[in-house]
């Protein structure tokens, strides 16, 4: 597997934008070249593409930058995504959100990407999973969320039954890396089975 591209700081650059600060992660919009510069680099490292399912091959900086000058432009009424940022330092190191928002029923699907691997296994990505839920359930008001994942993604798996998710059911042998096969998972989480261990995301006055 390809090891992670060192990350080099430069000049002071203005403090992340954050929406919503935990106790060591922070969920904000992400600038233009914090974006790019994260998906170029994450995408492009077969470790963190395989456990997304992603296909593994090469993609050039100016595709990100089309795909960003693309969705920036465009309403999306059905999706909401975050960059994860570890909040000590202000590095962005995943993102997370939410695609196929039905408001009315009250149903979405949750996706995580944490691309910066020296930030893995730390519960970073738990906390943002957390928060997320918490927002989508509290702020959005949504009653049930569901997510894919691969079996061989066990980190993944760990951290969303952590957070509450429950297994309801396989695709079985439905991925295929090389010639080994192996079951997409699915999950979900109710809203009356979420209790977070981390502080709400909005405080009334």
């Amino acid at each position: 597997m390809t090891q992670s591209q060192p990350y080099t700081s430069g000049a002071e650059k203005p403090r992340p934008v954050y929406n919503i600060v935990g106790e060591r992660v922070a969920l904000g919009p992400g600038s233009r070249e914090e974006q790019i510069e994260l998906f170029y680099r994450g995408d492009n490292d077969f470790e963190v593409t395989l456990l997304a399912g992603d296909p593994l091959w090469p993609r050039q900086r100016e595709a990100f930058e089309v795909d960003y000058e693309r969705q920036a432009k465009e309403p999306h009424p059905d999706w909401f995504g975050f960059l994860i940022y570890e909040l000590a330092t202000g590095t962005p190191i995943g993102a997370i959100g939410m695609r196929g928002l039905d408001l009315a029923a009250g149903i979405g699907e949750l996706g995580v990407s944490m691309g910066r691997k020296d930030y893995w296994g730390k519960g970073l990505g738990t906390e943002a999973i957390s928060m997320v839920v918490d927002y989508s359930f509290t702020v959005l008001g949504l009653h049930n969320i569901m997510l894919s994942t691969y079996a061989y993604n066990e980190r993944a798996m760990r951290s969303y039954l952590k957070v509450g998710f429950r297994e309801m059911g396989r695709r079985r042998e439905a991925q295929r890396i090389g010639d080994q096969r192996y079951d997409v998972v699915y999950m979900d989480l109710l809203r009356s089975e979420f209790h977070s261990a981390f502080k709400p995301v909005v405080r009334l006055p």
